[in-house]
């Protein structure tokens, strides 16, 4: 992968300059910005279509008689849908931002390794909407059927759409970063920063947090805990894998 920083902005060993490279971030953050508020301005034409889309798992868990959403202020709707446009502003652009953030970094890589780049942000982007997909078919039912049940003849949900929506992108981006893990772990390996070794040494650890994470996550029963925690656990082991494939020599 060719970079496209300029001749003059390296040093006669190939190096960058302090200056230069702020300079570099800031143009490739201008990028990313500009990136994703284009991104955002075209979802927000289609933000109640995507609001009631992301709110479906919610409506499907109420009774039948309360399967709608309320706002508490004036300008809630607007709000929201506003926050939705950019959000899917932000997940459309992704590609893109993570293609600069690549290539920021690409010239701290050997050439056999800068050849990855696209490679990187095509999985990075595929593993994150996994991700997410994942937290939207099958986290979002379960949790939702779980707490939509402690409501009762005298206890009923009036579920606000501002919070639900903060509720529902938290848990989106937050199932999105974790299923970047081998990906990460692959980067850093290339980078010399993490070996399969202490990957391996702080496995029972890990064991311990995913267990956690996913008992706090999901309802009190051992099989919807096992259900959360095995693509977990699996990613952990291919983060063990793709650090031992990609780490530096």
């Amino acid at each position: 992968m060719v970079s496209d920083r300029s001749p003059q902005q390296l040093d006669p060993r190939g190096e960058m300059p302090i200056l230069a490279h702020l300079e570099d971030i800031r143009r490739r953050l201008i990028r990313c910005l500009t990136a994703i508020i284009v991104c955002a301005l075209i979802a927000m034409c289609f933000s109640e279509e995507l609001f009631r889309w992301i709110a479906a798992p919610l409506i499907a868990a109420l009774p039948h008689s309360e399967d709608q959403m309320v706002f508490t202020s004036l300008p809630e709707v607007f709000v929201v849908y506003l926050k939705i446009g950019l959000f899917a502003g932000f997940i459309a652009a992704m590609p893109y931002v993570l293609f600069q953030i690549w290539q920021f970094f690409v010239l701290g890589l050997y050439p056999t390794e800068r050849s990855r780049v696209i490679a990187f942000v095509t999985v990075s982007t595929s593993f994150f909407l996994a991700g997410a997909a994942f937290c939207y078919y099958q986290v979002f039912p379960w949790g939702f059927r779980f707490f939509i049940g402690f409501s009762s003849d005298s206890i009923v949900p009036m579920i606000t759409m501002k919070e639900y929506l903060k509720f529902a992108i938290r848990l989106l981006l937050a199932f999105g970063l974790i299923f970047e893990m081998p990906v990460m772990s692959a980067f850093l390996a290339m980078l010399g920063v993490l070996t399969p070794e202490y990957l391996k040494k702080k496995r029972h650890y890990a064991i311990v947090i995913i267990f956690t994470v996913a008992a706090f996550l999901t309802p009190p029963d051992v099989v919807t805990q096992l259900l959360m925690a095995a693509p977990m656990l699996v990613l952990y082991e291919l983060s063990i894998l793709s650090a031992a494939l990609f780490r530096r020599t």
